[in-house]
């Protein structure tokens, strides 16, 4: 009788209740991880703003501490069982990359993902003028500025700004603006997630959608896999699917950062690891 294969894979894309709209303490996510036979998990919880902005969906600066504590008790809980591990999502726009230069060397991060939240007030305020397609735009020239910046390893659901209004997501359309934003992401050396919890949301598919996820293969930029749990049960949550995209896609590994380094995992290998293959 075969061994069972190693497990490979983790979630590299998962919240805490410090961001004010997620459930369950970082040891609940552990025990999910080790369910979906991951070889760990890293906490990318919402960084502060300055000035408290968006506060009610993020930890502030003060509580920062204490989310490099709560990651601290779940890995010395889950020592030898699960590879537990401190990375942050941090949102980006023009401007504020002296505040993130600077919380980013406050804790030894494993993995730092650049969100651009279109549908934050602060973001909203500044870049959305009423008309949606030149919103679209925005969002994938702050994209390539958030890859061009080198304060990210990972660029998160990076379609997510089609959820703005779904009947105005013309991909056609659109495209010639991605695939500008895609070249200078590839030229960076940034890898972009593929994140599952797009099938939840108002446009029901991954974050990015297939017609995307294959231009980046065209560009050989390398993807990292993300449930963006907000709750324990949603841990690498669909990871099976999301394999299945990627190779439909093209790609033949996907990747994991740890230190700050990216490390490929052959496609077979990932899947065969998992116990949970939805």
């Amino acid at each position: 009788m075969s061994a069972a294969p190693a497990p490979v894979l983790y979630e590299s894309h998962c919240h805490t209740p410090l961001c004010k709209h997620a459930v369950g303490d970082p040891e609940e996510y552990c025990a999910f991880a080790l369910l979906r036979g991951l070889r760990g998990i890293i906490f990318t919880c919402h960084a502060p703003l300055p000035n408290g902005w968006s506060a009610d969906v993020r930890m502030t600066d003060a509580e920062f501490d204490t989310y490099v504590a709560m990651v601290d008790r779940a890995r010395a809980a889950y020592a030898g069982r699960l590879d537990v591990r401190l990375g942050l999502e941090s949102d980006f726009f023009p401007g504020i990359e002296p505040w993130l230069e600077k919380l980013h060397r406050r804790a030894p991060l494993h993995h730092v993902l650049g969100s651009v939240h279109y549908q934050i007030g602060v973001y909203r305020e500044r870049y959305f003028t009423g008309d949606v397609f030149a919103y679209q735009q925005t969002y994938y020239e702050h994209l390539a500025l958030a890859a061009e910046s080198g304060l990210f390893d990972t660029l998160s659901h990076p379609d997510l700004v089609k959820n703005e209004s779904p009947i105005d997501w013309h991909f056609p359309r659109i495209r010639p603006h991605i695939e500008k934003a895609l070249d200078r992401i590839a030229a960076a050396g940034v890898a972009m997630e593929l994140n599952t919890s797009g099938m939840l949301k108002s446009l029901p598919e991954m974050n990015p959608g297939q017609a995307q996820l294959r231009l980046m293969h065209e560009r050989a930029i390398p993807v990292v896999l993300g449930a963006d749990a907000h709750r324990p049960d949603r841990v690498a949550d669909r990871y099976g699917q999301a394999l299945d995209n990627l190779q439909a896609a093209g790609y033949q590994e996907v990747n994991v950062f740890l230190d700050r380094r990216r490390h490929p995992i052959p496609l077979e290998q990932a899947r065969a690891s998992l116990l949970y293959r939805r």
